[in-house]
């Protein structure tokens, strides 16, 4: 009697402990987990989100910003311009400072240009961005009589020029002529005062296509082409130019001797000026 009373409390106990546990599983399996309304909006994905960085405000994140705009501009900007596309409350004036300071001693600084910013090659590299090109100038009329006083009479003398033109010698004028390569000193007369002469250059006989001045063109040809008048005056020669010089013509031994002939034609342009 005793022992069917002992298993029928044990069996009572067992079905009491397991109505316990039930609750329990269904916790775990989640049957009693709240299920979302259907109001309620679903989190986005964070993977598809753009944000704008955590650390755009920062100091050096801002500088990154500044330095972008600048060298994406195609015009210097002004501090309103670059706050306006960075984010607020930032502290332009020292992005700017800080900015110019970070590029002092690189290829391109951050200069201030009427009140506006730019990035602009540093002096001291200037050369880099020089090009080489040949002007192109036209000679005056006085400089092409000039020239072809000289072409055909070398080596003539200033005074000499201006006694065939009939004018004196414009200022400057010889100037230009020795510039463009075309006309050099060629020595000095050997008559009293030793005046300077001038000649033609080597860039003059390649320029025009001559072997030697020599083959210049003589009065028929320059009839020919129409570069003489019909009509010329009697006595009218052109005379047959020549390396060489005439009597009493002396070329430069020195450059000593250059240099002083140079020193002598410059202070007769100077005279000239004043």
């Amino acid at each position: 009697m005793n022992d069917e009373t002992t298993l029928s409390e044990a069996e009572s106990d067992i079905d009491m402990a397991a109505d316990e546990q039930e609750p329990e599983q269904d916790e775990e399996d989640g049957t009693d987990a709240e299920t979302p309304e259907e109001g309620d909006a679903a989190e986005p994905d964070a993977e598809n989100v753009v944000r704008f960085p955590v650390n755009a405000t920062e100091h050096a994140q801002l500088m990154r910003m500044a330095e972008a705009l600048f060298f994406a501009a195609a015009e210097p900007l002004d501090i309103d311009s670059i706050a306006a596309r960075l984010p607020d409350g930032a502290d332009v004036g020292a992005v700017i400072e800080d900015l110019q300071k970070a590029y002092e001693s690189r290829g391109v600084n951050l200069v201030r240009i009427a009140n506006k910013w730019m990035f602009r090659t540093a002096d001291d590299l200037s050369f880099l961005m020089e090009r080489e090109a040949v002007e192109q100038r036209r000679l005056s009329r006085a400089a092409m009589e000039t020239l072809a006083i000289i072409a055909y009479h070398q080596p003539v003398t200033r005074a000499e020029i201006e006694e065939i033109r009939g004018v004196s010698v414009s200022k400057g004028t010889l100037d230009v002529l020795m510039e463009t390569g075309w006309v050099r000193l060629r020595g000095r007369k050997r008559t009293p005062g030793r005046p300077v002469t001038y000649g033609t250059t080597e860039d003059f006989l390649v320029h025009f296509g001559l072997e030697n001045v020599g083959d210049l063109p003589g009065m028929d040809e320059l009839k020919a082409a129409g570069l003489l008048d019909g009509r010329l005056p009697p006595g009218f020669d052109i005379p047959n130019p020549s390396d060489t010089g005439g009597e009493g013509d002396g070329e430069f031994e020195t450059e000593e001797e250059y240099g002083a002939a140079l020193d002598d034609h410059l202070e007769q342009e100077t005279s000239e000026d004043d």
